[in-house]
């Protein structure tokens, strides 16, 4: 509290970086999705940003997220099957392709909404060689699906509590 107090002009910064970080290859298996949520709870009862202002940073962060994944899938390509990582795991993965294959952009839409496999998803989406457009046009959804149940939470968190 003391911090965000003494830094209310920069604390906008944390919402778009930490939804980053949540969803960030590799780093979002470990940052908790529930970190945004309680510095944006914070953030929002507090007044020092609106929810509108929380939603529009938090879709820009989980967006480029979703992208750097998905890109780093697409430059990965059928090279990633052949590394140490995907060796190790190659029933879960077969397993992860065979569902995208199956779903298609629903799997787009069930990654950013699923904590568990929100950091993995594009980037096997990329690797998968779905279109860039296509992937663009479901994560922008996906996105904004993920980016209202926040501000959902948010709402009923403080109407919860105060």
């Amino acid at each position: 509290m003391n911090w965000l107090n003494s830094h209310k002009q920069n604390a906008w910064a944390l919402i778009p970086l930490l939804a980053f970080l949540e969803a960030c290859p590799g780093v979002g298996l470990f940052v908790s999705g529930v970190i945004l949520l309680t510095v944006s709870t914070l953030l929002y009862t507090e007044q020092i940003l609106t929810l509108s202002q929380i939603m529009s940073l938090a879709f820009c962060g989980a967006c480029l997220s979703d992208h750097l994944g998905f890109y780093i899938g697409r430059w990965l390509g059928p090279r990633f099957h052949s590394t140490q990582f995907a060796k190790k795991r190659i029933k879960p993965l077969q397993k992860g392709e065979a569902f995208i294959a199956k779903y298609g952009a629903f799997s787009i839409v069930g990654g950013r909404l699923l904590t568990a496999v929100r950091s993995l998803v594009p980037m096997m989406i990329g690797i998968s060689g779905t279109s860039r457009l296509k992937f663009t046009g479901v994560d922008i959804i996906a996105c904004g699906l993920w980016t209202s149940g926040l501000g959902l939470l948010v709402i009923g968190i403080d109407s919860t509590f105060s």
